[in-house]
């Protein structure tokens, strides 16, 4: 008799899978703690994670050299110390910005007590991408909170 274990949530997480973000795209940010640089979260291994310089809504922007098609896009946000409402929306453009298409839109409640880390896969299937935009809102019912990101990956 021939068995396999079947794995009821597949990890898809080789490295290899995720493209290379500082050789595809620029990226645009509405404010970033230099503690805290948005290549912490692109890049495996490269830090901490990305955080705001200023409180409230935050605009992370890929502006992708060559059209891209994604398969797969990995949000981590971690929250350790306040209890928040963080809300944020996945969006592409295939002509350079001119309209935006949303992918998705999601809240989710921070509570040191309890739930610490969100992540998030999102399984598409979009060709041409030229811009991928993520916008946090960090708390929706406080403008005075920092906008953090531990990890955007894509494939």
């Amino acid at each position: 008799m021939h068995k396999r274990l079947i794995d009821e949530n597949p990890q898809l997480t080789a490295a290899a899978d995720w493209l290379k973000l500082d050789e595809l795209a620029e990226v645009e940010i509405s404010s970033e703690d230099a503690r805290h640089p948005i290549e912490s979260a692109l890049l495996a291994g490269a830090g901490s994670g990305w955080r705001a310089a200023v409180p409230g809504k935050q605009t992370i922007r890929l502006l992708f050299a060559q059209p891209q098609q994604l398969r797969r896009i990995r949000v981590r946000f971690v929250e350790t110390a306040m209890q928040r409402t963080q809300e944020y929306l996945l969006r592409w453009s295939g002509d350079a910005g001119q309209s935006f298409r949303e992918i998705v839109r999601q809240q989710w409640n921070f509570s040191p007590e309890g739930s610490v880390t969100q992540t998030e896969e999102h399984r598409v299937d979009l060709s041409g991408v030229t811009v991928l935009e993520l916008i946090i809102t960090p708390d929706i019912g406080n403008e005075h909170a920092l906008a953090s990101l531990a990890e955007l990956r894509i494939a």
